[in-house]
Parts: structure tokens; sequence; C-alpha cells
């Protein structure tokens, strides 16, 4: 007589059979899948034609440095203020005037002449509104997704996202030799409009989210609940510093343009090489999600969680050597692989965090996110100005693998409700 399985096992099993067919089926994640993708690839190459400009203009690592981390900076206030815009209106319609918004600002970025200090204030504004765009995207993504659907749904979408950044970066710089920084900002701009299309094409309308007591606390009152609730578990707190890790092995790319001067041989054109280092991590973390969504079952990818953080910044270390071209880009595409252990902490977030409030934690964990890597590209750059690119992006994978350290063993203490939590997450 054949022997029982036992309940969890069997779930386990079910958990495995979603297949990305099934997910890609989902009228609705079609469309938020197709429209992050579109306005991504105009963004990869806006920044590629950013850094190529400022670079142009200052010959300076610190300014290049300095504009790139305002791609970063701005969601320390959008994050905690705006993101729960998402929870006090429906989501959709948030996501449509974000787009329409960014879509005119980053059309004035692309008018020749503009000041310097326009243009920044401008890349500033652009970001700012990225905060509640994110957060109602992130927001929804579980009520269109549910089961373990939500994490090979995510999956799918990291593993676009990083190709198109790979795809932008790569081409971006090959791109921006032939048609100019200008008219590449001005293509950025219309993949904001055929977002906006997407989304109200694809995505049906949702009333915004209420609260059990029918209230409607102020945007402070909300992002201080908002941060109770995060930092007030441990198991939340280790998850979000486990996102944060990401500000270390983030970091060549915003000194990727001074970089690619000192790696300049006389084979390839500076603008290429920059959009090769810059495409070189979003490589690895394809290459990773696939391999960890497909093959790795939920409860053992939070056991792998550490040791894959460990790996995202363990290879920069190799720059100390000064290494030629094609080393570099072999270690940062080994710490993109590395970086696809955000895909459990992230679906291990989801599912400790209530519907209700869903957008405001996704915005303050997003907000420190991006506040993270632009202060760290902000510092690199500071430092790349004094002891050139190479020691710096070392120093970053020293310090970030020592973090990742520490995490992995307060993650190894508490992960054990959590494991069993996902291992008894129910298939959709």
């Amino acid at each position: 007589m054949r022997a029982r399985r036992p309940p969890g096992r069997h779930r386990r099993a079910e958990a495995q059979q979603v297949t990305y067919r099934e997910v890609i089926a989902i009228r609705e994640f079609r469309a938020l899948w197709y429209g992050q993708g579109l306005s991504l690839l105009g963004d990869q190459l806006a920044q590629v034609a950013l850094a190529v400009l400022v670079y142009n203009r200052t010959h300076s690592p610190l300014a290049t440095a300095g504009v790139y981390a305002l791609t970063y900076l701005p969601s320390i206030v959008g994050g905690p203020l705006l993101a729960g815009l998402a929870d006090r209106f429906a989501r959709r319609g948030v996501m449509l005037t974000c787009d329409l918004i960014r879509a005119v600002l980053v059309a004035a970025m692309a008018v020749p002449g503009l000041p310097f200090w326009a243009l920044c204030s401008l890349v500033f504004l652009v970001v700012l509104l990225s905060a509640p765009f994110s957060a109602a995207r992130a927001a929804l993504l579980p009520e269109i997704l549910e089961g373990d659907r939500y994490v090979i749904g995510s999956a799918l979408q990291n593993m676009t996202n990083q190709a198109v950044q790979m795809l932008g970066f790569a081409a971006g710089g090959a791109a921006i030799a032939t048609m100019g920084p200008y008219r590449a900002l001005a293509l950025d701009a219309a993949t904001f409009l055929g977002s906006a299309l997407i989304l109200v094409s694809g995505v049906r309308r949702r009333p915004a989210t209420h609260r059990d007591d029918g209230s409607k606390p102020s945007m402070w009152t909300m992002t201080r609940a908002g941060a109770r609730l995060v930092f007030g578990s441990r198991k939340l707190r280790t998850l979000v510093l486990f996102a944060w890790l990401c500000g270390f092995y983030v970091l060549p790319e915003g000194i990727a343009a001074p970089y690619a001067a000192k790696l300049y041989t006389g084979t390839l054109p500076v603008p290429v090489i920059t959009g090769l280092l810059m495409a070189a991590m979003p490589t690895g973390t394809v290459v990773g999600a696939f391999l960890f969504s497909r093959f790795v079952s939920p409860a053992r990818r939070l056991r792998l969680m550490g040791w894959m953080a460990m790996l995202s910044c363990a290879p920069l270390v190799v720059t100390a050597m000064r290494p030629p071209l094609a080393v570099v880009l072999a270690a940062w595409v080994l710490s993109g692989i590395g970086g696809a252990y955000q895909l459990a902490a992230n679906a291990a977030f989801v599912q400790t965090v209530p519907a209700e409030r869903r957008a405001q934690a996704f915005g303050l964990v997003q907000s420190g996110l991006m506040a993270v890597q632009g202060l760290g590209i902000l510092a690199g750059g500071f430092a790349a100005e004094r002891l050139g690119p190479e020691p710096v992006v070392a120093l970053a994978g020293i310090t970030g693998v020592s973090c990742a350290a520490v995490l992995a063993m307060i993650w190894t203490e508490s992960r054990g409700d959590k494991t069993a939590e996902v291992c008894a997450q129910p298939a959709a």
C-alpha cells in the first residue's frame, strides 16, 4: 500500500508546480510586466546618457557619481511620505498619474543647453515620483498573483528588469554614440507614455484600500505606523537589512564611467565600456533569478539567502588587483548572480505585511533601498576621485561581505518560523 505524503510535503510539491507560463497567462500581470519593462528600458538609456553627458562636461568622477546618485536620493523623502498615497487612493490611478507627470519632466530634460542645475532638479523630481509609483505597483502585484505565483511572478519581473537593464546599458553606450544623449532622453519620455497606455488598457480599476475602522489617517501618521510595522519585528528588520545590502554591490555602477576611462586601451570607446560595465551585474541577476526561482524550493531559498548575499559582494574584491576588462566583467556578473537572494527576502516580506498597509511598508523599504544606494554611490564617487575606482569597488565588496555575514548569522537564528510559514503557504 502506498504511503500517504504529509500535508506540508504535498503543499510544497504543489507550490513547485507553478510555472512561468501559468503566471504570464494572467492578463493584468502581463500589463504590469510590459509597462514596467518598457519604462525601464528608457530609464537605462537615460542613465547612460546622463553619465556620459555629465562626465563629458565636467571630467569629474564626483560630479558623475553625484548626478547618478540623484537617481536614488529623492526616495529618502518620497518613499516615507509619498508611498502612502497608494494606500489612500486607487493604485492604478496613482501609477497613471506618476507616469504622465514623469513623461513631461523627462521631455524637459531633453532640451539641449539646459543649465546643469535645472537638469539636476528635473532628475530629482522624476525620481521623487518613482516612489509612489513603485509602492503602488508592489502593493498591487500580490492582489493579482497569490501564493507561489507571486514568487514566480516577482522572479519573472526581476529577470525581465535585469535583462532590460543589461540591454539598455550595453546598447545604450553604442546608441548614444550615434543618436546623442538628448535624443536618448526624449526616447525615455516616450516610454512613460507607453507605460501609461498599457496600464489603462490592461489593468482593471480597483477601489482604494480601506482600513477596518474606516479612518483616513494623515500621511505623517501613516508613515510613523509603517515604520513601527516594518522595524518593530525582528524578522522584518532582518529582511529589510538584507534588501538594503544592495547599497554595496550597486556602488560600482555609479563610477562606471571613470572606471571605463581607466580600462580604456584604444580598442573600445569609453561609452561602450561604460555600458558593458553597467550591464554586467544585471546580466548576472537574470541568470541568478532564473536558477533561484526555477530550481530552488521556497524553503531552500530562505536557507541559501545569507550565502547568496555574501556572493553578491565577494567578487568585487578582485578589482583591488586592477584586472583587465574581461575579469572585471566576469566578477560583476558573478556579483549579480548573488543578488538573486532578493527574491527570497521580498517573498518573505510580502507574506508578513497586511494588504491594507502594504504600499506604505514597501515605500519605506524602497526609500531606504534607494537611499543607501544613492549615498553609497555618492561616497564611492568622492573616494574614487582621490583613490581611483579600483580600490573603492574592492572596499565596497569587503564591507558588503562583512555585513552580509552578520545578517546571515542573525537570519539563521530566526529563519525557523519563517521557513515553516513559507512551506505551509498553499499554491494559488
